[in-house]
């Protein structure tokens, strides 16, 4: 059997085009559309499941580029695997590592991006606060460094829950001064979620009411356990005011980043993501985007999101001009027809007709799922149990949210307790105070279900969780939660079936009729028989046949059920040698239900 050659077909191609990429003429295109039932034209446009079949017909086939990324995998690789899982090994090369900064409010975030990059963006900013997301580069030892700074670790998951997983390394500004605050706790576990390696800045460590030791404990508490203790997370003593530590702490996110082995393929056309979208007056729709892989060159045509449009120019953070942007590198992109959504992948296409019919088709399945959100909703407890999945470790992830500190422990070592070898119970994030629109972000984008003991819901939690569909569970009473939790993860045990006989027919005669085959008068000697259920035919004593009917009827008519000391006629499905003096069996599955 001749092998199929692969040939890269976009989402929307012309007849012409189409016929380029196979080298055949349009006029046999044409002929086999019309053979399908479909009238085209030369410069007509027809879809990827359109072109894929005309394509087997001459020996191809037919893949989609950046198909990889198209659907929600099910995998533990992260974004920037899987894009470099179809690359072959020898056309990659070292990148940047990108690296996002996260941490409590006041402990220098900011101010140390600004010593690392040796400019003054905090007083730029409103009140010193960070305002908008930022993507810079630094140079560290001759080899480049991306960080992105952003408003907070909520941006950083709302990125995240629409699968735009940006980041190599997480960065968590401790200050020395203050320890683990809330915030810091929150920003820990939303870089957990993301499952990315995680290095702590220990900053303002030149404060006389510095307490290093103490916050390494605290720290250590949580679970990071500094590597000078024997654990495996680098802890990094640095001053933002005195530019103490910072080339530490660069070493440190090399190195990590080595262990990591981020890579990329710069020769191939550019992948990416959004990371702020904007409308400027002078020049239109801006995208900041950071490119995942491949090289990004001015004059590129592009898909972003829902809009496209011809790269007119590339700009660096201070504005200026470039005319490549490279893997790992954040650039400004001008020349789009419309402002994209910060998570919204950027790929480049090979002409703006291309470009324009996916942009299209993106908008029609954007309108399509607005219309069906109401059957695609976050998970709640009532519907856990359906998502089941087959040979897979199951983990109900958790966010709570309390009413004082002391009611943590014992809800999360009650729930934690529950696990067991099919059902993992994950508390990802637990904390004192009143359900946050963060809760929220961090739930949608780690599947987790809300849950809050004797607190209630901000309205900004309150709205997200109206508008994503996404229930909050609310508990005045412990062993109220853990009755409920126990009831979902019963639901997503695999289900144990079990076999219950519900009744047996003694086979009288049989008839061969033509067309149909041989139907058996049976009269019902125990139980009832149903159309639905299983049987077995027994002859002498032995199992001669085990499956399901093709008819069951009384004297002409269909029905669904005949009951003890009644006749009937049954036709067995796929099997003909039944006999007078047969024994049926009929059996049903019924599922136990878990104890």
């Amino acid at each position: 059997m001749e092998e199929l050659r692969e040939v890269t077909i976009p989402e929307i191609i012309t007849v012409r085009d189409l016929a380029e990429l196979l080298g055949e003429t349009p006029i046999k295109i044409i002929k086999i559309l019309m053979s399908n039932g479909v009238l085209a034209s030369i410069n007509q446009q027809i879809d990827f499941d359109t072109a894929a079949v005309i394509a087997s017909e001459f020996g191809f086939e037919a893949k989609q580029p950046y198909a990889e990324l198209e659907e929600d995998q099910e995998t533990e690789l992260s974004a920037w695997q899987i894009l470099l899982s179809a690359e072959a090994p020898e056309d990659l090369c070292g990148r940047p590592p990108v690296v996002t900064v996260l941490g409590h409010v006041d402990h220098g975030k900011t101010s140390l991006l600004d010593a690392i990059r040796h400019t003054n963006v905090v007083d730029k900013e409103s009140g010193g606060i960070t305002q908008h997301i930022g993507a810079y580069q630094v140079k560290h030892a001759g080899r480049r460094i991306t960080f992105l700074d952003t408003p907070g670790h909520e941006a950083f998951t709302a990125m995240r829950a629409r699968g735009a997983n940006t980041t190599d390394i997480a960065v968590l500004v401790v200050a020395a001064d203050d320890g683990v605050q809330p915030q810091t706790i929150e920003a820990l576990n939303h870089a957990r979620a993301a499952h990315v390696p995680i290095i702590v800045a220990l900053n303002k460590v030149d404060r006389p009411n510095a307490r290093p030791e103490v916050v390494k404990q605290q720290l250590s508490d949580h679970g990071l356990m500094p590597d000078e203790w024997g654990g495996d997370t680098m802890i990094i003593p640095v001053s933002a005011r005195n530019r103490f530590g910072l080339d530490d702490l660069l070493e440190a996110i090399l190195l990590v980043a080595d262990e990591a082995c981020v890579q990329a393929n710069p020769e191939r056309a550019a992948v990416g993501t959004v990371l702020e979208g904007r409308l400027d007056k002078r020049q239109g729709p801006l995208a900041t985007v950071l490119v995942q892989n491949g090289t990004l060159y001015t004059g590129d045509v592009v898909v972003v999101g829902k809009t496209w449009g011809k790269i007119r120019a590339l700009q660096d953070e201070n504005d200026k001009r470039h005319r490549t942007a490279p893997p790992a590198t954040p650039t400004v992109i001008v020349g789009l027809h419309d402002v994209p959504d910060a998570g919204d992948r950027m790929e480049v296409v090979k002409d703006e007709r291309t470009a324009r019919a996916i942009a299209q088709k993106r908008q029609e399945e954007a309108r399509a799922k607005d219309l069906a959100r109401t059957v695609m909703r976050p998970l709640s407890l009532d519907d856990i149990s359906s998502r089941i999945r087959e040979g897979q470790v199951k983990e109900l992830n958790i966010v709570l949210k309390t009413d004082v500190q002391g009611s943590i422990e014992p809800i999360v070592t009650s729930l934690q307790r529950m696990s067991n070898d099919q059902v993992k119970v994950n508390v990802i994030h637990a904390a004192a105070g009143s359900i946050s629109g963060s809760d929220i972000d961090l739930a949608l984008a780690s599947e987790a279900i809300v849950i809050g003991f004797r607190v209630t819901a901000d309205t900004s939690a309150r709205r997200m969780s109206d508008m994503e569909d996404l229930p909050i569970q609310q508990y005045d009473i412990i062993y109220e939660i853990i009755d409920d939790v126990e009831k979902a993860m019963k639901g997503m045990l695999a289900p144990v079936y079990e076999e219950k006989v519900i009744g047996e027919a003694q086979v009288r005669q049989t008839f061969d009729i033509p067309r149909v085959g041989r139907v058996a008068g049976c009269y019902v000697t125990d139980g009832v028989i149903q159309r639905n259920a299983k049987v077995r035919v027994f002859h002498d004593g032995k199992v001669v046949h085990e499956g399901g009917l093709d008819s069951l009827k009384r004297f002409d008519k269909d029905v669904r059920e005949v009951r003890q000391n009644f006749e009937c006629g049954v036709k067995l499905a796929g099997f003909d040698a039944i006999e007078a003096g047969d024994r049926l069996q009929f059996f049903v599955m019924e599922r136990v239900a878990v104890v």
